[in-house]
């Protein structure tokens, strides 16, 4: 009940700062944000353009636990997945609160669970987090994206989603690592805590779900 109570007060606390105390919304938003949906990114600085991607990378780190989580759960997970990919954290915190901790998979999975399984995905969205964070580094002016993160309702909200998103990650990897009968899951807890990595890190080094780890989760 407490873990629940958390994630309503972060929740609401989220939604009431974006909404009354971010920064003004830009007149020019919704061109803002159809340009970087559609690959129009040569008058935006590349910062803005790797948070944007990088804000599509996280849901799916997400996603690659949820899917699974969701199978127990009274509400079904891929309905706030789907809407963390435009709306981030906005969607997945309302789950986060009202899920119930769930160490038992089901080994039997469809294509998209298989896809999501495998730590090739896990690869590849690691591949992508460090060529966007790359393309920043190289191109983007810091400075400039500071004083959009001041002014810009849009990217400063959508930063501290980032941020957020990032945070709360590690609160899905116990339930994840017992499933899968990952010896010592502490460390990869641990590792969790790095901002975007540490989830992608689990991800590609986290164990398959099987029937002897169904055994192991259901017994403990």
């Amino acid at each position: 009940m407490q873990r629940k109570i958390i994630f309503t007060i972060i929740w609401v606390s989220f939604l009431s700062y974006a909404f009354f105390f971010a920064p003004a919304a830009s007149t020019d938003t919704l061109d803002l944000i159809l340009d970087l949906s559609a690959g129009n990114w040569a008058e935006i600085n590349p910062w803005v353009v790797s948070l944007f991607n990088l804000m599509g990378i996280l849901p799916a780190t997400y996603a690659c636990l949820l899917l699974f989580d969701g199978r127990g759960q009274k509400l079904p997970a891929w309905i706030f997945v789907l809407g963390s990919f435009g709306l981030g954290a906005f969607a997945l915190l309302p789950y986060l609160a009202l899920r119930e901790s769930n160490t038992v998979g089901d080994p039997e999975r469809n294509l998209l669970l298989k896809v999501l399984e495998s730590p090739v995905t896990g690869l590849v969205l690691t591949v992508g987090a460090i060529a966007l964070l790359g393309s920043g580094l190289m191109s983007g002016d810091w400075a400039d994206f500071v004083m959009q993160w001041q002014t810009n309702q849009f990217i400063h909200v959508m930063s501290l989603d980032f941020c957020l998103l990032s945070l709360l990650f590690p609160t899905l990897v116990k339930d994840d690592s017992i499933r899968r009968g990952i010896k010592n899951p502490e460390i990869f807890w641990v590792i969790s805590f790095i901002p975007l990595f540490g989830a992608l890190i689990y991800l590609c080094l986290r164990s398959p779900l099987s029937n002897e780890n169904q055994l192991v989760s259901t017994q403990a």
